[in-house]
């Protein structure tokens, strides 16, 4: 209340009034065009001043104002985004952010931390494969979007809010025509909460052994679905088809498949030569999964405290293919490294100074470089849990997964309390 009763009047107050000089003193004016000093010289006698960028109308929003700027012929973008800090200082707000749009450029002032306590926009669109999961510093949400980004690895220290990441998730997932499958190496303590919803469920190596070769299967009859109806020779190898399942037709279109992998350091680990063997053909399977199992429709998301090239042959090839990448509070910079280092080397540094104090809050990057900071709202396990107790019925019918189907246990039956009625007294 205090922000829009007071800070956002002083905050919008400052900038209309203080617009031409901090736009100049930080040097993003340009010379006048000549007719401009021509007119100037012919009706007055003031000095003619370099022209700043026109400025559009001031628009508030729940966290701040929006404006935009239309570049002066000969300003670069770029010269705007580097004085985005003294921005801040000169108009007393907590941040300003720069988005760049052809020929203009709209400036963001957020008037207080928004990752101090997440309060998630109101009007967000859900739409199939896309959830929104976080909030990014800038006021803006983070949405998980499988289309785009179709493979994901997440890496977060034990209470760093990975969990909570991973259950928003599961539960924006639950309420859309997708099957959930799981392999949860910690007896399932993550994931068996989610069974109603849950098509399949590993719980420990053994299991994702045998469930990994039956989602290899089904992505090999996805593709030769794809040939038959596109006219395909059965003989073209998976790799050679550019197409996917979304070309086909919707009522032949085969159900979405997202694969969750908490604690993907466990199908690594192995303590006999057996043990080897078993690892090395599950990692092979889990990288024939992010390579090709996009145009399937079959999406990867890999959770885990570390991950890198000492776990052993393949990770780092498994990694390569993760375009996505989360980096919550870590235990040492080399984990940091390993989520981020390959993508964003700047953002290594940020994912380093999480403080233990702020659990959700992470660093979110991809393969084109960008990233930005984002904290995930708290969700309890129970309503997680509820929301997909709800969703049951939305279970897909895949019969390669039956096998895997976990147990939903019946919930009790709460019976109200006798109520003692008073007997009367007789003789």
């Amino acid at each position: 209340m205090w922000t829009c009763t007071v800070g956002l009047p002083v905050s919008t107050l400052r900038l209309l009034s203080s617009y031409g000089s901090v736009v100049e003193a930080c040097g993003l004016t340009v010379a006048p065009s000549r007719l401009r000093v021509l007119a100037v010289k012919a009706t007055t006698r003031r000095e003619v001043r370099p022209v700043p960028p026109r400025r559009g109308i001031i628009r508030p929003t729940t966290t701040g104002l929006r404006v935009r700027l239309r570049l002066a012929p000969g300003q670069e973008p770029a010269d705007v985004a580097a004085s985005a800090e003294r921005l801040r200082h000169a108009w007393g707000v907590h941040a300003v952010y720069v988005t760049v749009k052809p020929g203009v450029v709209e400036l963001r002032l957020v008037g207080f931390d928004v990752l101090r306590r997440v309060r998630m926009p109101r009007k967000l669109r859900p739409d199939l494969l896309r959830v929104p999961v976080a909030l990014r510093e800038d006021a803006t949400p983070f949405v998980r979007d499988y289309r785009t980004v179709p493979h994901q690895l997440t890496l977060g220290a034990t209470l760093s809010g990975k969990s909570m990441y991973l259950r928003h998730l599961v539960a924006g997932l639950a309420r859309q025509p997708v099957a959930l499958v799981g392999i949860d190496c910690k007896r399932g303590v993550e994931l068996a909460p989610f069974a109603p919803r849950l098509s399949a469920l590993a719980t420990d190596p053994e299991q994702a052994a045998e469930l990994l070769p039956v989602l290899i299967k089904e992505m090999e009859d996805r593709y030769d679905l794809i040939k038959a109806r596109q006219g395909i020779a059965p003989s073209t190898p998976d790799e050679e088809i550019t197409s996917d399942i979304w070309g086909l037709p919707e009522h032949e279109r085969p159900v979405p498949v997202v694969l969750f992998v908490d604690e993907v350091a466990e199908l690594f680990l192995v303590a006999t030569k057996k043990d080897e063997e078993r690892r090395d053909e599950m990692v092979t399977q889990l990288i024939r999964l992010a390579q090709l199992g996009r145009a399937a429709g079959i999406y990867l998301e890999v959770c885990g405290q570390r991950f890198g090239a000492e776990l052993g042959k393949g990770a780092t090839m498994l990694r390569a293919q993760l375009t996505g990448r989360v980096c919550h509070r870590v235990n040492d910079e080399a984990s940091a490294k390993m989520a981020l280092g390959d993508i964003a080397p700047e953002a290594v540094s940020a994912a380093c100074a999480i403080a233990p104090e702020r659990p959700g809050l992470a660093v979110a990057g991809d393969t084109s470089g960008g990233w930005s900071r984002i904290r995930t709202p708290y969700l309890s396990l129970g309503d997680a849990a509820e929301t997909c107790r709800e969703s049951a019925h939305l279970v897909p019918d895949l019969p390669v997964l039956k096998p895997f189907r976990p147990d939903v246990p019946v919930r009790p039956v709460e019976t109200p309390n006798p109520v003692v009625r008073p007997r009367p007294v007789t003789d």
